[in-house]
């Protein structure tokens, strides 16, 4: 077997993947027809392979879905067309800008902890104070690549010093879920079953009670040498990104949720210097 009949039996054909992404995005044919400006049959032949689509139409179709750029040259490539996003690491010498940009949005935010993480969830920067936040872990459990959402879960991370790790271990899965089902990237389903299979830590209460409003904010709430924290966070992302690698970087960035932690978190920043 040749390397393009190879790939061709890797690949699905772009028409399935078109379909498998208007329907993630709880689309029917006729709405993506309407938004495309396109008809429904001609998206039915698309989507069947009667029909063979330009490259202007699978770019048309992609931004319509928001489809990870990712994503977006995979389609391109099952179509026989060349990828258009390029994907550079981080420490690229084209991405330096970049990483000054994201380094300089690092220190801005001490001190308290921020950190940089790619799609799967494996820390790529953090600012000093988010580094203050790991003192006592292991230190083989620090070394790259380095996955927050296991090191916050598991018995050994930093989940004995979190004390609501119910609540915290329930949001976390929420999102990680959530993003499955929005990219069907197959490396985070397999986080999110791994995680979900983590057995609960002595006295964890597994089944928290809902807060009021739990899609606005939760509370991390944690142990550390000076005290008790609690925090919130946020989340940041590339707007319009031209690369895969930034597109998929995201920024989380804690803040104190009481003037405790505010007053905790500025005390281990001046303890250090």
């Amino acid at each position: 077997m040749d390397k393009q009949a190879a790939a061709s039996t890797r690949t699905p054909p772009v028409g399935h993947l078109i379909r498998d992404w208007r329907q993630r995005r709880r689309l029917t044919q006729l709405d993506l027809a309407c938004d495309a400006e396109i008809s429904t049959r001609h998206l039915s032949f698309l989507e069947t392979g009667r029909s063979r689509p330009s490259r202007e139409m699978l770019m048309h179709l992609s931004e319509l879905l928001d489809m990870p750029l990712r994503e977006r040259n995979a389609l391109l490539v099952a179509a026989g067309f060349a990828p258009v996003f390029r994907e550079r690491k981080l420490d690229d010498p084209a991405m330096a800008r970049a990483r000054e940009a994201v380094q300089l949005v690092l220190t801005a935010h001490e001190p308290y902890p921020a950190i940089v993480v790619d799609r799967q969830w494996n820390l790529m920067m953090a600012n000093r104070a988010a580094h203050r936040l790991l003192a006592g872990i292991p230190p083989e459990k620090l070394k790259p690549p380095l996955n927050v959402l296991r090191l916050s879960l598991e018995p050994d991370g930093l989940a004995k010093h979190i004390v609501n790790l119910g609540e915290w271990r329930a949001h976390l899965l929420a999102r990680l879920r959530a993003q499955v089902a929005a990219s069907g990237d197959a490396g985070l389903r397999a986080l999110h079953e791994e995680l979900s299979a983590l057995p609960p830590m002595p006295g964890e209460v597994r089944d928290p009670p809902s807060t009021p409003f739990p899609d606005v904010v939760v509370r991390l709430e944690m142990d550390s040498p000076l005290g008790r924290l609690a925090l919130f966070s946020t989340i940041t992302v590339f707007g319009t990104p031209v690369d895969v690698t930034l597109s998929e970087l995201a920024l989380e960035a804690f803040y104190p949720a009481d003037e405790q932690t505010g007053a905790l978190l500025r005390a281990m920043a001046a303890a250090e210097a």
